[in-house]
């Protein structure tokens, strides 16, 4: 594999891992099969074993789109980022992009507050893509995210600020205002 695609000048693992980014972030892609043609389009060859590496260190994983497909995604690096919020606002609808509204949609389960704190519940599998977006939102209300595998702990900087904070990831889910 190269660089240029000419065969002299080996690609670093980084501009692999750029390249696949990219197509990611560009692509539906529902196989490592798929996501090497279009690598050896743009002139990347690569074997099975290092793309299944590749992946791996990316952090993609695989989720099911609304169609019921599933398509390699990536934790809210690279291609794709989300919009910066006003950093007083309450209203993760405007703090949001197409990528956080898209997950919250598929992904967020349920949100119950207490005090400062929200409990998301999401798919097994899923909490680390759902906090990522909402940490990549820089929403200014929220102090910070922890996820598990089905379970995201987010906190507000607000101490009584998780009833609203609840309902605005709700709001966001249901795409209503």
């Amino acid at each position: 594999m190269t660089a240029d695609g000419a065969g002299s000048t080996p690609m670093t693992k980084a501009a692999r891992h750029a390249r696949i980014t990219e197509a990611l972030t560009r692509n539906d892609v529902r196989s490592q099969g798929e996501l090497a043609r279009l690598l050896g389009d743009s002139g990347v060859q690569v074997t099975q074993a290092t793309l299944s590496r590749d992946l791996d260190e990316l952090g993609a994983v695989k989720l099911r789109t609304v169609d019921g497909s599933l398509v390699y995604v990536l934790p809210g690096e690279g291609g794709e980022r989300l919009q910066r919020a006003r950093p007083d606002t309450l209203d993760l609808a405007q703090a949001s992009s197409a990528r956080l509204t898209r997950l919250a949609e598929d992904l967020l389960v349920s949100a119950e507050a207490s005090a400062n704190m929200v409990i998301v519940r999401t798919p097994p599998g899923a909490a680390q893509f759902l906090a990522s977006a909402i940490d990549h939102t820089d929403f200014h209300a929220i102090l910070g995210t922890i996820a598990g595998d089905d379970t995201i702990l987010v906190i507000s900087r607000d101490p009584q600020g998780g009833e609203d904070l609840a309902s605005a990831l709700l709001r966001l889910a249901d795409r209503r205002p």
